[in-house]
């Protein structure tokens, strides 16, 4: 009798989530726990990958942000509308699948290719459907190329607008005393 009357007001106060709404995909109590498990074993794990790889530094970056989020926030809630990826289910799920991925990008190693490795390069001169786009840049214009050779050669000033005067540089705003 004592343990309702304490208890319930407790269990009250605090949001229980009832269902994901996702079909298979089942709530998860304690979910904040999990993810700050599966993101602490991330970041561990992650450190097999070398440092300076795309792979890691994303991993990394996106893995701690969401970790001190979990880690100052109690609620379910809070956390999945400052995270803004889904329900703590999907993260579960979508931690879970990142350490698998990180297990078989190990195994793979795709960043360890060979200096002498040398890859063909197979041209096609298919003509493009009319519905792809070319993404083709178009021309840049005549002053870059003047600029560019002026870097080669040392002569930047002689391209550069303004630069044959002597004038000082103003940065208060003010006009400059002649």
């Amino acid at each position: 009798m004592f343990l309702r009357r304490v208890a319930r007001p407790l269990m009250m106060m605090a949001k229980v989530k009832e269902t994901t709404g996702i079909v298979g995909l089942d709530v998860v109590p304690n979910a904040r726990e999990v993810l700050i498990g599966l993101y602490s074993k991330t970041l561990e794990e992650i450190k097999a990958v070398p440092e300076d790889e795309g792979y890691r530094k994303a991993v990394e970056t996106f893995t701690r942000h969401r970790l001190k989020v979990c880690q100052e926030e109690e609620d379910w809630e809070t956390i999945e509308n400052k995270l803004g990826c889904g329900q703590v289910e999907e993260l579960i799920e979508e931690a879970q699948d990142e350490l698998t991925l990180i297990g078989r990008m190990i195994e793979w190693n795709p960043w360890d290719v060979p200096e002498d490795y040398e890859c063909e390069v197979i041209e096609n001169d298919a003509p493009v459907p009319k519905h792809v786009p070319l993404h083709r840049p178009g021309p840049l214009p005549e002053e870059f190329y003047k600029t560019l050779a002026a870097i080669d050669t040392g002569s930047l000033k002689d391209v550069l607008p303004g630069s044959k005067e002597e004038t000082p540089a103003v940065s208060s705003g003010e006009t400059p005393a002649k």
